[in-house]
């Protein structure tokens, strides 16, 4: 009876060992395929995006055709100095750094190139705003020209082959002026289906920037005029209590469609034929006017630089700023 307890108990025993055995070792090889498939995933990265051969680009300056060939980080420094004032808070500038490099891999890499024999131009409607030293010094005051010049080269040397990635590939690094407190989704901007890193995000103290509030006042007849000049057939009542009227807005409080007059027009479009700083507006009618309260500068999307500046005065440094307008992204080395 007793030999026949232990048996009982050995098997017993087996039972329950087997299975723990098998579930280990089925764990560990999804432990290790995990791993190898991590591998084989930077491997192909690295394989399809060399970064480090990113040393130089060639920039087509706009005005005169004339293209140059240039070190990467020298470019950098001339684009930050040509984006964001340089008594802007250390860390927002590095962020800006960090911002415009990878902004200038994306094109590189990803098979966005507007122009035939350059990589990127100096035009910021086209690619990313660029100016000169001399003609920077010029525009500064004597007595600072050269702490700032040291300030910005200082944010690009010490964020040196610093890019945003998502996914493992340099992202579509957009930034804008002044977000008006709220950031815009690139849907509501340019249409298609949007970027996953590019979200919606709320960042205090941009109203203390003098980019947050604008107004434009256009007469009657002035503003008949810019709509039918890009719309010929609108037809426009002041006399109609909804002769303008906003019919939708996005998340961000953004005009999205606009109705003037017998025609719907998007926020977008709006924003462009009247010359506002933002689709953040509201507007008032008087007897003579249209007048138009805008917020914020820019389209809205990415990174705000103003924002960036506030954070930074904040105490947060340019990794966390980045991180805070680029949602789940990692910041890597070329």
């Amino acid at each position: 009876m007793k030999k026949l307890i232990i048996y009982i108990i050995i098997l017993l025993t087996i039972m329950f060992l087997i299975p723990v055995i098998f579930i280990r070792k089925y764990e560990n090889k999804q432990i290790i395929s995990q791993i190898e498939n991590t591998i084989q995933q930077e491997q192909n990265i690295k394989n399809q995006y060399d970064y480090k051969k990113y040393t130089t680009i060639k920039l087509l300056h706009e005005k005169t055709g004339e293209v140059e060939e240039i070190k990467l980080d020298d470019y950098i420094v001339n684009v930050v100095c040509a984006e964001m004032p340089a008594n802007f808070e250390l860390e927002a500038l590095k962020a800006q750094a960090v911002v415009a490099r990878t902004y200038t891999i994306y094109k590189l890499v990803g098979g966005d190139r507007k122009h035939e024999n350059a990589d990127i131009c100096d035009n910021s409607a086209c690619c990313q705003a660029w100016i000169s030293k001399e003609d920077r010094f010029a525009r500064w005051d004597e007595n600072e020209r050269i702490n700032n010049w040291n300030k910005i080269v200082n944010a690009v040397d010490s964020t040196n082959g610093k890019i945003i990635t998502y996914d493992g590939q340099p992202i579509n690094a957009f930034f804008h002026s002044n977000s008006g407190g709220t950031t815009e989704m690139p849907i509501n901007v340019w249409g298609g289906s949007g970027y996953p890193y590019l979200q919606v995000v709320q960042t205090a103290g941009e109203e203390e920037y003098s980019q947050y509030n604008s107004e434009v006042i256009l007469t009657k007849e002035e503003f008949i005029k810019k709509i039918k000049e890009k719309h010929s057939d609108a037809i426009i009542n002041f006399e109609e209590d909804d002769c303008i009227k906003i019919l939708e807005t996005t998340e961000a409080n953004r005009v999205k469609t606009l109705k003037i007059g017998n025609i719907e027009i998007a926020g977008v479009e709006a924003r462009s034929i009247l010359g506002l700083r933002s689709t953040n507006f509201t507007f008032e009618i008087s007897n003579t006017d249209v007048k138009f309260s805008v917020i914020g500068y820019g389209h809205g999307v990415g990174m705000s630089q103003t924002g960036a500046d506030a954070l930074a005065k904040q105490g947060q440094n340019f990794e966390e700023i980045i991180k805070h307008f680029y949602v789940g992204v990692e910041i890597i080395n070329m």
